[in-house]
């Protein structure tokens, strides 16, 4: 069981050793669960943070997510950042450019950066596909690593990669590499947590592996919250609600020189 939230130098000297446990949560109730669960690190949406989320989620590593067209200049990006670190964040998620990245390492942020899918920028890569899949497409990846690492980001999240390709760049860079459907080489294993819960009804991605079905659980509290609204309906309209034990009383003669008075 975890006592102490760990710190970058904590994760840096993990990597290669385990295999971490990641997971995107956006409530208080999935942080509280992440924590309980001993999950290792969550990535957050920055309203997310503040006394509450770390009341619920003392020990886990959160990282805020700066996200990609919600911040534009490296001050904004800057802004940001310090108020999510702040706000208990450890460090910040940032797609911005090497410019960026470097200007919050400058000032001693820590830096999440993103390669492979890239959805912000998918455009680039084709959509929303594998990258990685031919020699060159891999060494671009690569290429993309390192400049990160140069940059002064301190891990990277690699999306949608073939596994080996994965684990030979994890072993050759000092970035601390989160794996969502990456494989195994990698340093972290990366979902979401509606995924994991199975809160979906549509399309899940090739990566995603469901572990409990709250789309039908959700359902089920739909049908019952509108059977609960129509029995409440129907009671008013036949004076079943409200009874006498809903109502405040009054006492009689206190009724009787109230009622004296208004007719008066």
């Amino acid at each position: 069981m975890k006592t102490k939230r760990p710190t970058v130098a904590d994760l840096q000297a993990m990597k290669g050793k385990r295999q971490l446990t990641m997971l995107r949560v956006v409530t208080l109730e999935e942080a509280e669960a992440a924590e309980q669960a001993g999950i290792d690190l969550v990535s957050v949406p920055p309203a997310l943070l503040g006394p509450a989320f770390r009341e619920a989620a003392p020990t886990v590593f959160a990282f805020p997510g700066l996200e990609y067209g919600d911040f534009v200049t490296a001050d904004d990006y800057l802004r940001g950042a310090f108020q999510a670190i702040k706000a208990g964040g450890d460090a910040v998620y940032c797609a911005a450019g090497l410019s960026t990245v470097r200007r919050l390492r400058e000032e001693g942020i820590p830096v999440c950066g993103h390669v492979g899918l890239i959805p912000s920028k998918a455009t680039w890569t084709g959509g929303f596909r594998a990258v990685g899949k031919t020699a060159e497409s891999a060494l671009e990846i690569f290429r993309q690593v390192r400049a990160l690492e140069e940059a002064g980001a301190f891990a990277a999240e690699i999306e949608v990669v073939p596994g080996e390709v994965a684990a030979a760049i994890s072993a050759k860079t000092s970035l601390v590499m989160l794996s969502m459907g990456a494989g195994t080489g990698c340093d972290a294993q990366y979902l979401f947590a509606e995924d994991v819960l199975g809160q979906n009804r549509g399309h899940y991605p090739r990566h995603a592996k469901v572990y409990r079905n709250f789309a039908a659980e959700y359902d089920r509290l739909q049908q019952e919250r509108i059977a609960a609204f129509r029995e409440y309906a129907d009671d008013v309209r036949s004076g079943a609600y409200p009874e006498k034990g809903h109502l405040v009383g009054i006492e009689a003669a206190e009724l009787a020189a109230f009622l004296e008075r208004l007719g008066a």
